[in-house]
This record gives structure tokens, C-alpha cells and sequence, in this order.
């Protein structure tokens, strides 16, 4: 078992790792207990969530199944995006704040509608939902839609690609790599049953809102 502890921390600060005797292994950036060790680096991708070898999905796989076919996404797809933010820690959080599987950053998590990201069902439901949202923004462009779930859109739109982040496009060939989805964006979902328009609104101040209520005359600037 892995816990991740993290705590607001300048740029730079050391990681630690303390194993206890059962086995279970704690991150973190602010070591409270003096068997802590140093680790000598600062964040998740750093630590190895990218390199970690293929694991046992089993615990999460209907999670995956059913936001997968929810939103007309590949399992593997899925499965590697989160194998990419957490190494399949329910319970991972990043330095900035991003929790659990599919590690949502608290406010898009709000968003969502996802009320506890440490909950694996709601984590993944969320977490897919954005990402059929991103998969749609740039359609037919797998790499864009994973370099701007992990940087941001702003960074993908600023860039008009994936931006030059060693991290962010380490994360999308990982990803690829084990997919093998290439540039091909997974098609839109089955029409086997009404599916949720999930709009979403920009105020004057850039602040993002999804919800399923249509736009109104006047309202702020909405898209689907």
C-alpha cells in the first residue's frame, strides 16, 4: 500500500518516504515522524508514477468499464491516465493540490460534481468526463487532449500544441505508449441512450462552470 501526504511547500522542497512494518509506504513533503527519509526529489512524476510497470487494475476495473463505455472511451485509454497521474493511488495528492486516481485539481473537481475525489468511483467518473470533454475541444488529437489534461488548455492553446513542459510531454508518450492510441480520438459515445449535454461557461474573469442547465439570454459565454 502507498499513502501519499502532501502540504503547501516552496519550490524545491525535499521528498520523504517512510515504510512501516506492514509494508505500507507514506510520501511526503513535510515528514512529521523522525523515521522519514530523504528521497532527494520533488514530485509525483519525479518519484516514478510515470515508469511504474503495468499493475493490477482489478480493484477499479468496473469503475473504468463503466465510465469508459459512459463516455465512448477505451478501458486502456483510461486505465493509463491514471496509471500516469497516480500509479493507482486513491489517496495520491500532487504538490498543487490534485487528489486521487485521476487526480483532480479541488476546483475542476467541484466542477464535475465530484464531492470526494478520494472516492475511486467518483474520482474516475470525473476524471473521464474531463477527459471526453478534452477529446472533443480538439477532436482527432489524442496528444492534445492528454497534454492539456495534464498542463491545462491554456497551455496547449498558447503553445497551439503540446507545450514544451519535459514533464507534460514525457506524460503524453507514456500514456500513447501504452494505449497505442496514437492521434486516432476514440469515437464519440454510443447513441444507445440519451446522453448528458454537459455545457460550459467562462465569465468576464475566466472562471470555468460546467453544468447541464442550457445557456441563457445574456448569460456568461457557454459552449457544449
Amino acid at each position: 500500500m502507498i499513502a501519499l501526504v502532501s502540504s503547501a511547500a516552496p519550490a524545491g522542497a525535499e521528498s520523504f518516504k517512510l515504510t512501516e512494518p506492514d509494508g505500507t509506504v507514506h510520501f511526503t513533503n513535510a515528514p512529521t515522524d523522525p523515521r522519514y527519509q530523504r528521497m532527494g526529489f520533488n514530485s509525483g512524476t519525479e518519484a516514478g508514477f510515470l515508469r511504474l510497470p503495468q499493475g493490477d487494475t482489478a480493484p477499479y476495473v468496473d469503475e473504468i468499464r463503466d465510465a469508459a463505455e459512459r463516455y465512448g472511451l477505451p478501458m486502456k485509454l483510461v486505465s493509463a491516465v491514471i496509471r500516469a497521474e497516480s500509479g493507482f493511488n486513491p489517496r495520491a495528492v500532487s504538490r498543487k493540490g490534485a487528489q486521487g486516481l485521476m487526480q483532480l485539481m479541488p476546483t475542476t473537481a467541484a466542477t464535475l460534481g465530484v464531492r470526494n475525489s478520494f472516492d475511486p468511483r467518483q474520482n474516475i467518473e470525473g476524471g473521464v468526463r474531463h477527459l471526453r470533454y478534452l477529446l472533443d475541444r480538439y477532436p482527432g488529437n489524442v496528444p492534445f487532449a492528454l497534454a492539456a489534461y495534464n498542463a491545462g488548455e491554456g497551455a496547449v492553446d498558447s503553445y497551439r500544441g503540446i507545450p514544451p513542459y519535459p514533464e507534460t510531454q514525457q506524460y503524453v508518450q507514456k500514456v500513447l505508449e501504452r494505449t497505442g492510441t496514437d492521434k486516432q480520438a476514440p469515437a464519440p459515445p454510443k447513441k444507445t441512450e440519451p446522453v448528458q449535454v454537459i455545457y460550459r461557461y467562462e465569465d468576464n474573469e475566466g472562471t470555468l462552470t460546467f453544468s447541464n442547465l442550457p445557456p441563457v439570454n445574456r448569460g456568461p459565454t457557454a459552449s457544449p
